[in-house]
């Protein structure tokens, strides 16, 4: 776990966009929100395998989100729920149930539904806080950090000079 953080450390203060990260922690949170074995997951890993976000961000942010799911379950039962007893929608929930590859979806499960439905209302939310956290992370706490005498210190040795060779020899993360 812990070189899952520096991973993440890492990438908050690399160069790398922080759109990136900002989808990833988006990717993270739908596949960490909603029930881990359905079909829409499979699609969300793959758009997250897929395309150049930070894959130490995105699997973060399914763990804490993860965690959170348990806690906002009632909710996602209430939100699937109320929208599978919607008159007005049954004609909709009766036709994606008759075909077949809607069922594989389990649209008709209230968590599944409520939890989806939840993470697209607020993944436009979630993507713009997390991208604004991220700026302000790298204007204001990575500056100040940079900033410290100890790290001067360090950065000024020949072991960290010697380290930052190396490590740009294999590649970033």
């Amino acid at each position: 776990m812990l070189t899952m953080l520096a991973r993440l450390l890492k990438a908050l203060n690399a160069e790398s966009s922080p759109w990136a990260l900002a989808w990833a922690f988006v990717l993270g949170m739908f596949m960490g929100l909603t029930p881990l074995f359905s079909l829409h997951n499979i699609f969300i890993l793959f758009f997250a395998l897929s395309f150049r976000i930070n894959l130490t961000g995105f699997i973060l942010a399914f763990a804490v989100f993860s965690g959170i799911a348990y806690l906002l379950d009632p909710m996602f039962n209430f939100i699937g729920e109320s929208l599978l007893a919607a008159s007005s929608l049954e004609g909709l929930w009766v036709t994606l149930y008759e075909i077949p590859l809607a069922r594989l979806f389990q649209y008709n499960q209230t968590i599944t539904l409520g939890s989806f439905v939840f993470c697209v209302l607020f993944a436009p939310i979630w993507l713009l806080l997390s991208h604004r956290l991220i700026l302000m992370y790298r204007g204001r706490v990575m500056v100040w950090f940079g900033k410290l005498r100890l790290v001067q210190i360090v950065k000024s040795t020949k072991f960290f000079a010697a380290y930052e060779r190396v490590s740009g020899l294999r590649g970033g993360y």
